[in-house]
């Protein structure tokens, strides 16, 4: 677990959040994550100590264990990819298992019935700093092979923007060929003015209380997106296979809105699972402070450009 050198590694605190009992609370000097295990796995909360929930959540749904009907309670989940009704809802209504690792927690869940795919988070919390590592494992139980993606959606608070950054830009004469890829859904409108198409990023407003959904997919070959809101910003990095094929017409990055979140996506490749075999799927999260939610091109080559992590 070389990775996990310089995390941090405390005594598991159990609070009660929103009703549900025994979350999770992870912390060090500067950020805080809450997960529960009366359901999930989910994270329900991430911000900085004491500070605001960079994640929305659905008040009729906090608190609630158990039944058949899923629903989206908020927070960072994990999925498994191409999306697919009923496959992909299976409710995660259940407890999950929490387990103090060297340097990480783990939140297991049992096994889908419907699915024979089994979720895990690793969470690996920064021993300083606004940073924390999160692992995405899907483990196959059936006797057969599955192909599935892990996919990691965090559904972010109202009233911020997203930032999905374009491959590299070129001239015409040295770039005969594409280098760029986006999936467009059906309800995909290029014309609302909740969009901003750069010629180096498109940016995703969300805008509370507005019912129209708006999707895309992006391969983003830079390997990070981000969402700002109230001065601060919340980015994943994550690793990019090129040569590897993604889901929903090759693309590993997915931005979508509603009328109270906005859910930054991203997603491993498509995998074919043996039986008894497992995938996993990393992302990074850094939150920023004191960075205006950018509006076009500029504001993100001067705002959010210099936080990126050196690659």
């Amino acid at each position: 677990m070389e990775r996990y050198k310089q995390t941090v590694e405390v005594p598991l605190q159990t609070i009660t959040y929103y009703n549900w009992p025994a979350c999770v609370r992870l912390a060090n000097d500067s950020i805080e994550l809450i997960i529960t295990t009366a359901v999930g796995p989910r994270i329900i909360h991430v911000g900085f100590v004491d500070g605001a929930n960079e994640f929305a959540t659905v008040p009729e749904h906090l608190g609630q264990t158990g039944g058949d009907t899923w629903r989206i309670y908020g927070g960072h989940r994990l999925w498994h990819a191409p999306e697919a009704q009923p496959r992909t809802y299976y409710p995660d209504n259940q407890p999950v298992q929490a387990a103090q690792h060297e340097g990480f927690v783990r939140f297991t869940q049992p096994v889908e019935p419907t699915t024979g795919l089994q979720k895990e988070l690793d969470i690996a919390l920064a021993r300083t700093g606004a940073q924390v590592t999160v692992t995405h494992r899907l483990r196959n139980h059936n006797l057969w092979p599955v192909t599935c993606a892990p996919w990691a959606l965090s559904v972010m608070a109202a009233g911020g923007t997203a930032v999905l950054p374009l491959p590299p830009r070129g001239t015409h004469a040295d770039n005969l060929l594409p280098n760029s890829r986006l999936s467009l859904w059906a309800y995909t409108d290029m014309t609302d003015p909740r969009w901003h198409w750069g010629q180096n990023y498109v940016l995703l407003r969300q805008q509370p209380g507005n019912t129209r959904p708006q999707k895309v997919g992006a391969l983003v070959t830079e390997g990070w997106v981000g969402y700002g809101r109230d001065g601060r910003f919340f980015l994943k990095t994550f690793a990019v296979q090129p040569d590897a094929a993604y889901p929903d017409g090759n693309v590993n990055v997915e931005l979508f809105t509603c009328e109270f979140m906005l859910e930054v996506e991203t997603l491993g490749p498509l995998t074919e699972l043996l039986p008894g075999t497992a995938v996993t799927h990393t992302e990074t999260w850094h939150l920023f402070e004191g960075i205006p939610t950018p509006t076009n091109d500029n504001d993100v080559q001067t705002a959010v450009v210099p936080i990126l992590p050196r690659r």
